[in-house]
């Protein structure tokens, strides 16, 4: 784990987490950074005490390599991804698992939640998105105003069944459909209202998830040359998009407007996220390296090199730190 402040980014402490019995696919961090999560190719989900190193848990139940974890932004819940095709949802305080959400053909390669916790994306090899209601609610919102000039349209999995009634936790909302490859990164926007998605087929799909009917619009987001590897919403609106090409795009996905292009990794895009005011980005690129960015400048800030092998994650924290969490020899 690295910590930075505005002008200096240097080592704050380092701590190694090294009881998995198996590679390390992915890492998250929970929303106020006290635990940190580790999807493990042994097929268990770790819980670390973040400062301390101390294990917490080691959950099994999957019943292949798990790919990727993440934390429902309220903290209450995390979700697993694995190989067998599953979603696991965890209950924190219980370190339980709640459901085993089922529907994809293929590896599930990435999960996301909502802003309110209530909604689970997820997406993998059979290339399509499946949207799951997690959180039971009654609210079912009817049809917004599109422009269609600027919306495409697929269909959707949304049984007219589900409309207008208690929605229950683990239910498939819709599923979403039209990337031509795996779908290994998504995230919502800060008001619900859009999902985006990224894919191997080298584009972004930002979905309008106001709409309750069997159609489904999107954009679609071109300019990268490579698989997209991540995506990370600020909280202003703003997405940012790392791929296999080494560069990250900052977009303002309301217009299809590419703003800037970031580039100086050697090797591609592993993870990004903004700071809390979204002036900068952090990103960790799939070697010894940790950038951080000015967002309206695209100029790299500060560098990091030589502490991880791999970088799996990292987040700003609210009193302004950075941590950084992935793989060393």
């Amino acid at each position: 784990m690295n910590s930075w402040a505005p002008g200096t980014l240097a080592v704050g402490r380092v701590k190694f987490f090294s009881r998995h019995r198996g590679e390390v696919n992915s890492s998250a961090f929970s929303p106020d950074c006290q635990t940190l999560l580790t999807a493990s190719e042994d097929g268990c989900v770790y819980g670390w005490k973040t400062q301390s190193g101390h294990l917490l848990w080691r959950l099994g139940g999957h019943t292949g390599p798990v790919k990727f974890c993440r934390f429902s932004p309220d903290g209450r819940l995390f979700a697993s991804t694995s190989c067998d095709r599953t979603i696991r949802l965890w209950d924190v305080a219980e370190t339980k698992c709640l459901q085993v959400l089922k529907g994809h053909q293929r590896s599930v390669e990435t999960v996301s939640f909502s802003p309110d916790s209530k909604q689970l994306a997820s997406g993998g090899w059979d290339k399509r998105v499946i949207l799951w209601e997690v959180q039971p609610h009654k609210e079912v919102l009817g049809l917004n105003h599109l422009k269609p000039s600027t919306w495409h349209c697929e269909a959707s999995g949304l049984s007219s069944k589900a409309q207008g009634s208690l929605l229950q936790s683990g239910q498939v909302l819709r599923h979403l459909v039209g990337h031509q490859d795996s779908i290994q990164s998504s995230d919502f926007a800060p008001n619900s209202d859009c999902l985006a998605t990224g894919s191997w087929d080298s584009t972004i799909r930002i979905w309008d998830l106001r709409a309750r009917t069997p159609e489904i619009f999107y954009r679609e987001l071109e300019g990268h040359s490579g698989n997209i590897s991540c995506l990370c919403y600020s909280a202003s609106g703003l997405l940012a998009s790392g791929s296999w090409d080494k560069t990250i795009h900052i977009w303002k996905p309301s217009t299809r407007s590419l703003l800037v292009q970031l580039k100086g990794h050697a090797t591609w895009v592993k993870s990004i996220a903004f700071s809390p005011s979204g002036l900068q980005l952090a990103s960790a690129g799939y070697s010894h390296m940790v950038k951080v960015w000015d967002c309206n400048t695209g100029k790299c800030i500060e560098t990091l090199t030589g502490v991880l092998d791999v970088a799996h994650a990292c987040v700003f924290t609210p009193d302004g730190k950075l941590l950084v969490s992935g793989a060393a020899d």
